[in-house]
């Protein structure tokens, strides 16, 4: 699975890096990125519900 995160709409309220640090990580400017080229097949469900969790919905985790 991959992750992405659409820079436009992020406001970095941080809750898919409060959910999944392993995979997402805050920039400098304090906005949520991918921290991974893959996420593990073992924190998917958890990359899965910091998307849902996002109120922007900025976060997308999908199947390559």
């Amino acid at each position: 699975m991959i992750a992405s995160v659409d820079p436009e709409r992020c406001a970095g309220h941080g809750a898919c890096v409060s959910t999944c640090p392993e995979v997402f990580t805050f920039t400098d400017d304090g906005y949520a990125e991918v921290a991974v080229d893959r996420i593990p097949d073992e924190l998917a469900e958890l990359a899965r519900r910091a998307a849902y969790e996002c109120p922007e919905r900025a976060v997308l985790v999908e199947s390559p």
